[in-house]
């Protein structure tokens, strides 16, 4: 096995495109490491990212903010200005782990490990974020939601790397908010995960709005209908249960040990009204 720590996206990309055997990224290790451990992966080229600047930052841009793929989660939890701007996102990212690991993990990792269950990645689709992947042919800036394309596969070509993640700029009146249900209270994964993100106008009708649900899939779901849910009504406790509805009727689980099929259907459409609820008390805050 080699290990290579570049101190550029190029010389990082070069490497992962030219070696001929399996190639991983390094942000964290908190996937990777264990993974290793467990025998799951023997790869021939570690490409450890964290020397490279541009993911290893945090900068506002474009009235929104721009967080480096190699960004941790305590650093995160740190930024004041993002924790106001995105709490739901925040407060994902720092659900991953113990305290320890929030020094490690990085929400590039999160999303890149492709694991349905992911915290970070139904708050980062609620909130409308992109990604910008860089590889030897170029760059391109694509959806959150269209990275991981089914359990510990995404859609990234040979040599291509996640970069950053943008997350657009705040309309006043906004909110979001993350929730999951585990099996215990901490250091456990989601046996479903949902984010809401919504916007209010003066009169506290809900104007637009994004629901993304982890866990209960393959890949996390955006589902318009449970935004349709809610758009054009003050989210009083009639459209609380039709997003409830909307939620629970776009799940498509599995049976595991953590829960069943029935259990985790259920509780998608009553985490999705608790965000919602969260999310509208944001809005308020933010006028």
């Amino acid at each position: 096995m080699r290990y290579e720590a570049p101190d550029s996206l190029d010389a990082a990309t070069e490497l992962l495109s030219s070696e001929p055997g399996v190639s991983r990224i390094l942000a964290g290790g908190t996937d990777l490491l264990v993974q290793m451990h467990a025998g799951m992966t023997e790869p021939d080229l570690i490409v450890d990212i964290k020397k490279i600047p541009d993911l290893r930052a945090i900068v506002a841009e474009d009235s929104g903010f721009r967080i480096g793929a190699a960004v941790t989660g305590a650093e995160m939890g740190e930024h004041r200005e993002l924790k106001s701007a995105w709490p739901g996102v925040v407060e994902a990212v720092e659900l991953i782990g113990s305290t320890q690991i929030q020094g490690r993990a990085t929400p590039g990792g999160n999303l890149c490990n492709a694991s349905p269950a992911a915290d970070s990645v139904p708050a980062m689709v609620a909130a409308g974020a992109t990604v910008t992947v860089v590889g030897t042919e170029g760059t391109r800036e694509i959806p959150v939601q269209e990275i991981c394309t089914g359990p510990g596969q995404t859609s990234l070509k040979k040599g291509e790397i996640v970069v950053s993640f943008k997350l657009p700029a705040r309309p006043s009146r906004s909110g979001d908010a993350y929730l999951r249900m585990t099996p215990r209270t901490e250091m456990d994964i989601a046996v479903v995960g949902v984010g809401v993100n919504l916007t209010m106008d003066q009169e506290g009708n809900c104007i637009d709005a994004r629901v993304a649900i982890g866990a209960v899939a393959p890949t996390v779901l955006l589902v318009p209908e449970a935004a349709a849910a809610l758009i054009g009504t003050k989210v009083d406790e009639s459209a609380l249960a039709e997003l409830a509805s909307a939620a629970s009727a776009a799940c498509r689980p599995i049976d595991d040990k953590r829960g069943t099929k029935k259990y985790r259907i259920k509780v998608a459409g009553v985490l999705a009204k608790r965000a919602a609820k969260i999310a509208v008390e944001r809005a308020g805050q933010s006028l």
